[in-house]
């Protein structure tokens, strides 16, 4: 529809600043207003069926009944309007419904800083600096506390039926559990996909302290979750030396290789090692996961052994230990080895969350840690646009490697 444009010059004939029209009481917000009432006394002559004042509505069963006048609130601050009535109270107003005192849009504003990591007080100041809105902490929690169902639904969602890649990494928050704060692990896994993009499968918490939360119990319970939401095989759990999960996958999917992550192995390794000595070690332990096959990294484990088992002899006893679940990916050419030996793709994911939670002293509940964690998470796995690095390499690898196993669509 057009707008007759000296009706536009007309209600601009006074305009002077840009406060006349985006001010407090602007022209835009009185508009809103007027736009918002003559589209609700509509509402009402449709619903009724005659025009207000027309004498067709003598005897007709129902009429106007005046109106009621709330406060809505939005970008424009607080705007009152009034509502109109009818005898029967059958009318339900369209545009802005029955009870609705918040503008379409501004809880969403709301959901996304606290995304951000904002508090309830935090998002109330500014909305009261920015658009002069007066919300309670009450209702901020309300608005953000209608996320539960939504984390409830997107954490027992279906899942792909194979995921080449699997991701396994933890984070630590601080919970209130019966009047004490205590640092409890919250897991998240990242599922790459056979089109190689990423894709955050569930969150899951653990057991705070230093009981069995790691234990090969509580990652069965995970992985055997995944399987029901319909995850039939995964290619290649990379993991931070999580306590029980080979054990785990391997129950539930026996076909899994398990993939230690050598980023966590080096800075494990380097715990045992002075300040002074750290560049070296690391440069000595280079030559071990940079090996072209397995039997040449054996070989300069053995050399690295010769050096330093004087010195730091747990190191390459840690590596020998561990071998078994430290070399799979000596199986794949060196362009795609990255994708598969790290958990920087979880890390990174992990970091991005840390940088949300951090503003926070501690969380009342579970279900508050959860809420922002989901929150946060779909903030950030908007900007995962593209497949991970080398993915066609890989995924011609995996086809060679893995034959049936791969999705016939995605080998061809």
């Amino acid at each position: 529809m057009a707008i007759d444009l000296r009706l536009i010059d007309k209600l601009l004939a006074d305009y002077k600043k840009p406060e006349d029209i985006i001010g407090e009481n602007g022209l835009l917000k009185q508009l809103t207003k007027a736009l918002l009432e003559r589209a609700m006394q509509a509402e009402m002559t449709e619903h009724l069926g005659y025009e207000k004042h027309d004498s067709v509505g003598n005897n007709s069963g129902n009429s106007r009944n005046g109106a009621t006048t709330k406060t809505l609130k939005g970008d424009f601050g607080e705007m009152p309007l009034e509502t109109p009535r009818d005898r029967n109270g059958s009318y339900e107003p369209k545009i802005i419904s029955k009870g609705q005192t918040r503008f379409t849009g501004f809880d969403d504003k709301i959901i996304s800083m606290y995304a951000r990591g904002m508090s309830a007080r935090e998002i109330q100041g500014h909305l009261e600096e920015i658009y002069k809105v007066e919300v309670s902490p009450t209702l901020i929690s309300n608005v953000t506390e209608a996320v539960m169902e939504e984390v409830k639904n997107w954490q027992s969602r279906p899942l792909d039926a194979v995921y080449p890649i699997l991701y396994l990494d933890a984070l630590v928050v601080k919970i209130r559990e019966t009047g004490q704060v205590r640092n409890k692990a919250i897991y998240v896994a990242i599922g790459v996909n056979m089109q190689g993009n990423k894709e955050v499968l569930g969150l899951w918490a653990g057991a705070g302290g230093n009981n069995n939360s790691e234990g090969a119990k509580f990652w069965l319970q995970v992985i055997t979750e995944l399987k029901n939401r319909g995850v039939s095989d995964v290619f290649i759990a990379c993991i931070d030396g999580l306590k029980g999960f080979p054990e785990a996958i391997e129950t539930v999917f026996p076909q899994a290789q398990v993939q230690l992550c050598i980023v966590h192995q080096v800075r494990g390794s380097l715990n045992y090692v002075s300040w002074k000595q750290r560049k070296e070690v690391a440069a000595d332990l280079k030559p071990v996961y940079q090996a072209s096959t397995v039997e040449e990294a054996e070989q300069r484990l053995d050399e690295f052994g010769a050096k330093w088992d004087g010195t730091y002899p747990t190191i390459s006893q840690m590596w020998r230990r561990n071998w078994e679940h430290l070399t799979p990916f000596f199986a794949y050419p060196a362009d795609i080895r990255k994708v598969i030996y790290t958990t920087n793709a979880v890390e990174s994911l992990n970091m991005s969350l840390r940088k949300v939670i951090k503003t926070r002293g501690s969380f009342p509940n579970q279900e508050a840690a959860f809420k922002l964690l989901y929150l946060a998470l779909e903030h950030i796995a908007r900007k995962w646009t593209k497949p991970v690095q080398n993915w066609k390499a890989a995924l011609q690898r995996f086809a060679i490697m893995f034959g049936d196993r791969v999705p016939k669509a995605e080998s061809a």
